[in-house]
């Protein structure tokens, strides 16, 4: 079925939107940039998404889809769980790595103080912490669901930091190789606390 000219009007938006984040950054985002790289009127973007923010919540969808596809393949490539989560954390500081803007985009972005982001999208972001709860799940199965999803937001978070300190070069920047070795033993060496604890309170 071919596309309405909203749809389409939409998707041109939601592109040029997209290329001047990846380009030059969430705060460098203007609608007058984006409608004239769209080709269409600067009221065409109101009509389209209500506001600039729900289009930076499009690109932001966008991006979290190849995120998490890049999770999801990561967390593929073995079955051991604590080689996952490992797998996982440096899916997750390649993504950023090879997609600065766009990736420091999903947390740059805040909407205005009296709107909430919406359901669907706070939906998309717990797909990503559903990845690191699946190994964590064999690696301390004593936990529930509640204290595992918390325990699975405590990781991913903690990558998170690491990541984003070092990407914007603040306090703890590393050259790319002492990234990558850093991250991995501090997972590491999380995971085997992990096991540790959950040795211990067995005995």
């Amino acid at each position: 079925m071919a596309k309405t000219k909203r749809e389409i009007l939409k998707e041109n938006l939601l592109n040029a939107a997209e290329e001047r984040i990846r380009t030059q950054g969430l705060a460098a985002l203007r609608a007058r940039d984006v409608t004239k790289d769209a080709g269409c009127a600067l009221g065409s973007l109101y009509n389209a998404y209500e506001d600039l923010d729900l289009l930076v919540l499009a690109v932001n969808s966008r991006t979290l889809a190849r995120l998490h596809t890049s999770l999801q393949q990561a967390s593929a490539s073995t079955e051991v769980p604590e080689e996952r989560v490992l797998a996982l954390a440096l899916a997750y500081l390649e993504f950023g790595t090879a997609n600065p803007n766009l990736w420091a985009a999903l947390f740059d972005h805040h909407m205005p103080p009296d709107v909430s982001v919406p359901d669907w999208h706070l939906d998309e972001h717990a797909l990503l912490i559903a990845e690191v709860v699946k190994p964590l799940s064999r690696i301390t199965p004593e936990l529930d669901d509640q204290a595992l999803a918390l325990r699975a937001r405590t990781v991913f978070s903690a990558v998170h930091g690491i990541v984003k300190l070092s990407l914007e070069g603040r306090f703890v920047a590393l050259d790319p190789e002492a990234l990558r070795f850093e991250l991995s033993e501090f997972v590491r060496q999380y995971l085997r606390g992990l096991r540790f604890s959950d040795a211990a309170r067995r005995q």
